[in-house]
């Protein structure tokens, strides 16, 4: 009985100890998500809605609820390469030229470096998320051109939530788009910049969206 016990007390202390390591990479993940937001946004609600789309996104596209979490807790790193951006690239208040666009580019890139080096699944997802989401299912995107599926399923939801809050939220280079507009560009990139069944999940899941949206201005 002593060493069933025993036996039982390891086994909760290790539960335990698990659940403190994945609080704390958490708490990096959403301390750097902030700190490159504070660089491009005026709040950090773009990354609260982006992570809330692409939970439900991805709870319809029939992910396991472990999955879901840590698509919510990972895609706050969407965007964290724009660190290593120059600010007067960054905040330019105007189209960017070729020279300034390629090196806006690299934040895909910067942000995967940045994530690289540690195997756990919530960093490995982010990692994967910050490289990926901007591909674009036709091979068109950046930064390797991937097409189809072969796009990580990660990469190609947080893409569809991203640009449909990115559009809708006013940048020091843009005005923010009318819903009804940034939802006619979803569908009208149906197959070319998004994949079709994230656009489907994304419709299905619009007034929960739309509405969380409202409560995180």
């Amino acid at each position: 009985k002593m060493l069933h016990n025993q036996k039982d007390t390891l086994e909760a202390l290790v539960t335990e100890r698990t659940q403190e390591l994945y609080q704390s990479r958490l708490d990096v993940v959403q301390r750097l998500g902030k700190a490159a937001e504070y660089k491009d946004e005026e709040t950090g609600n773009h990354i609260l809605r982006v992570s809330n789309s692409s939970a439900l996104i991805a709870r319809t596209l029939g992910w396991a609820e472990r999955d879901v979490e840590l698509i919510y807790n990972a895609a706050p790193m969407h965007d964290i390469g724009k660190i290593g951006v120059p600010d007067n690239i960054l905040l330019k208040p105007g189209k960017l030229d070729d020279v300034e666009w390629r090196i806006m580019q690299t934040h895909t890139i910067i942000g995967a470096e940045l994530l690289q080096g540690d195997t756990s699944d919530l960093l490995s997802m982010a990692r994967e998320i910050a490289i990926s989401h901007h591909e674009k299912w036709d091979g068109s995107g950046y930064p390797y051109g991937l097409k189809g599926k072969d796009i990580p399923e990660s990469g190609r939801i947080v893409a569809a939530a991203d640009v449909f809050d990115a559009l809708t939220s006013e940048r020091p280079y843009k005005r923010a788009w009318a819903i009804d507009d940034a939802l006619n560009l979803l569908r009208e990139g149906t197959g070319q910049h998004f994949d079709p069944e994230v656009v489907e999940a994304f419709f299905h899941n619009l007034d929960e969206i739309l509405s969380y949206r409202n409560e995180h201005k």
